[in-house]
């Protein structure tokens, strides 16, 4: 399962969390894997996509965090737009007629 985790650097500094990643790595335990990210212009936020079965992974990592200049704000589970998409397909009424209004 996917899930969006949202953090918070302390005073707008990833710098130290950068400097803790270079020295240690992300600390993940196993079975927890890290996808992507990505961060805001401002160095505010950092917005991670973490791969697991057990959302208690996230939660034993989040933990080996704490007091290293980053706050966990969000963790939400999501679901990626394609697998949406097709479940959606599934259950949406065919279109009939005309598919723009006729203003004629």
């Amino acid at each position: 399962m996917l899930f969006m985790v949202i953090e918070r650097f302390d005073n707008n500094d990833m710098r130290p969390v950068y400097r803790r990643v270079r020295e240690k790595g992300r600390l993940l335990p196993d079975r927890l894997k890290y996808v992507d990210s990505w961060v805001e212009p401002n160095f505010g936020r950092c917005f991670q996509i973490m791969d697991c079965d057990n959302a208690a992974l996230l939660q034993e990592w989040t933990l080996q965090w704490d007091g290293c200049g980053v706050t966990f704000e969000e963790i939400i589970a999501i679901v990626p737009s394609a697998q949406t998409r097709a479940i959606a397909e599934r259950h949406i009424q065919p279109i009939t007629g005309p598919t723009w209004p006729d203003f004629r």
